[in-house]
């Protein structure tokens, strides 16, 4: 399959969502999510299948295409999502775009590399004020939530499907603990060397 847009996943614990709004208003460093585990089987087909389409892959910013799609009840899926409380604003660096099975980069990497590319700031990449009301509307009310609570939301999903967590449950949510105490690590490892880097021991030799 060719690479798709929209389509990543939270780096706290690799749970998969799609970019609504890859930068928000006044807000840019936040984004708009929704969490497609919270969807139903329905909802959930609906907006796949948007996104595979040539419509959901030509718009830059996958709201704009829900805004003028159905779900299968005949609703509006930009207007029903935010109804029922789908959309998420998170942090675009706790957000990893895989348009395919091999790549993942940060969403706020990618933010930059555009804006730089058009020549303007992040912050210019947001829905303008002459959008759409009810994009402007899903915007403004949507939900903050931290991306610790995200992840006990998804220990919480587990637990209800059999009772109790399993140890492969345990295991992948501690692995993705760890890749994301790493990458914190190795940043802060680099941001000290930028600053006052490392003085090499010199070599003594014994008589």
């Amino acid at each position: 399959m060719a690479n798709l847009k929209h389509v990543g996943r939270l780096v706290s614990n690799r749970r998969k969502v799609a970019v609504a709004y890859r930068v928000l208003p006044n807000d840019p460093n936040n984004c708009l999510i929704v969490d497609t585990a919270s969807l139903s089987d329905d909802d959930h087909a609906s907006l796949m299948s948007l996104i595979e389409s040539d419509a959901g892959q030509r718009v830059s910013d996958l709201a704009e295409a829900m805004q003028r799609t159905r779900l299968r009840d005949g609703s509006i899926m930009l207007a029903a999502f935010h109804t029922r409380g789908k959309f998420r604003k998170v942090l675009t660096n706790q957000v990893e775009l895989t348009p395919n099975t091999t790549t993942a980069v940060l969403l706020s990497e990618v933010n930059a590399a555009v804006a730089e590319q058009q020549g303007v700031t992040v912050a210019d990449l947001a829905i303008k004020a002459g959008a759409n009301e009810t994009e402007v509307q899903t915007v403004a009310t949507a939900q903050e939530v931290p991306t610790s609570e995200v992840l006990a939301e998804s220990q919480t999903a587990n637990i209800s499907e059999t009772g109790v967590l399993t140890d492969e449950d345990l295991a992948a949510q501690y692995r993705s603990q760890a890749d994301a105490m790493f990458k914190e690590a190795k940043r802060l490892r680099e941001q000290a060397e930028e600053l006052a880097p490392t003085k090499k021991k010199k070599a003594t030799t014994k008589a």
